[in-house]
This record gives structure tokens, sequence and C-alpha cells, in this order.
């Protein structure tokens, strides 16, 4: 969507808040034991408390609140009763409804893992998703957003997942923009506009280019059993610089 006023800026500075701080929950109960059905518990919870509505489930009619992907799942994995485990790449996917607003973020953790690797795909890609962020201006092209996640990626020996955008977001989960990348796209020729609403994530992979079907209609994987980090905001798109919308205000 595009911003029209004041009330849509507050309104969705409200989701914004309500999936930030969800996920914030989610994040600080993750232990050893903990399922995912339980973390997930813990998003309707919170998204109940203030009103507001699971945007998969609303929009896709997805099998749970909020999508939780772990290890060798990279995205849009199913809340189930898995427990999680020290070593555990742990993806969280969270969006939701207010009013007809929406807000999207994500973020993935290691838990207990001590792998110099994983830690350097986590820091590679949320140094990616900043940088990215940062090419988000009016009059630019949405290219450039990742031109700059693909270098980021690149310059550390990882890769990106192509299959796998941002979009645009605010007036519904995924709006127009349809794609915005991960890896520099030359043909795509759009723009940023004043007011743009979007939703700006990286996917970056030890190695695969591409995710894959599980085998359960939802869940995504790779071939290789690639690690994959995924983190994602939303913002309005402004000649000041981004308000970032799902960034946790202290």
């Amino acid at each position: 969507m595009t911003i029209r006023n004041q009330f849509d800026i507050e309104a969705l500075r409200r989701i914004g808040h309500i999936v930030a701080e969800t996920l914030e929950l989610m994040k600080s109960s993750i232990e050893e034991g903990i399922t995912t059905l339980e973390l997930d518990a813990i998003a309707e919870a919170n998204f109940a408390r203030y009103g507001a509505a699971s945007a998969p489930k609303k929009v896709y009619g997805f099998p749970g609140h909020t999508c939780i992907s772990v290890n060798e799942a990279i995205a849009h994995g199913i809340p189930s009763k898995r427990k999680i485990r020290k070593g555990d790449l742990i993806n969280l996917d969270v969006s939701a409804e207010l009013d007809g607003y929406f807000a999207d973020t994500g973020f993935t953790m290691a838990y207990e893992n001590d792998s110099r690797q994983v830690a350097k795909l986590c820091d590679c890609s949320q140094r990616a998703l900043r940088k990215g962020i940062a090419q988000a201006k009016p009059g630019r092209k949405l290219n450039l957003v990742g031109q700059a996640i693909e270098r980021e990626a690149e310059l550390n020996g990882f890769a990106t997942i192509r299959n796998l955008t941002g979009h645009g977001t605010g007036g519904a989960l995924h709006e127009y923009p349809d794609h915005i990348f991960n890896y520099y796209e030359p043909k795509q020729k759009d723009v940023f506009a004043e007011g743009m609403v979007v939703a700006i994530e990286t996917f970056v992979s030890t190695g695969a280019d591409f995710a894959e079907d599980a085998g359960d209609g939802w869940t995504l994987t790779t071939a290789d059993r690639s690690f994959v980090a995924q983190y994602e905001h939303s913002l309005i798109v402004t000649g000041e610089g981004p308000i970032i919308l799902t960034q946790v205000m202290k």
C-alpha cells in the first residue's frame, strides 16, 4: 500500500509493534524441550490480547499462527510437537493484521549453537538486511535492494535463496510490489515511491540457491540441507529515510 494520511502511519505502527513484541516474546521463551506448537501458542495469546489476527492463518488458512522453521526447514514451517534442542537453527516468521492493516517480521536464531559458520551466516544476513533497507528510497530501483543483499552474502562466501523474496505489505499481507529479490535482477525496473509500505527480507544460505517444497504443502527446505538465515522488517519508504515498523521500541 501507499500511505494516504497520518492515520495510516499510526495504524501501521500499531500492528508493527504487535508483531515485533510477539517475536520478542517467542525469542525469549525458547528453551530446550519447548515445542514449536508451544511457541506458536505464545504468539496466539499475544495477538488475542490486542485483538489482532494471525495473517497467514487469516489470508491463506495456514495451520498455525506463525511460521516456525527449524534446521532443515528454512521457511513456512508448521508449528508442531517438535521439541527445540541445543544447536537448533530456528526461524520465527511473525505477521498479523489489525483493523485491515498488516505487518510482517522475521528473525533467525541459533539456540546454544557454537558453530562459527552459523554465527557468521546469521551476522551476514542481518547486515545484508540493514544494507538492503538502506536502498529503500523514493525513486530508487527495487533491484538495488537485491544487489546490496547479494553482494554482502557473496563477500562472506554465502549465497541467497532466489525464489523467496520481500514484498509489498500494509493493506494486505502480500501486495505490490510482488517481489523484492534477494539478488540483483537487472530486468526489474520498478522503483520505490514515497509512502510505499514494504517488507524487506533476507534469505542468506550456506550453499543452496532455491527453496523446495518439503512435502506438506507449506514447509520449504533446501535440496542439500543448507543452513539459511532469514531476517525481515516491514517499513514505510520516505525521503527522510525508512520508518521501520517492526523494530522493537525501547
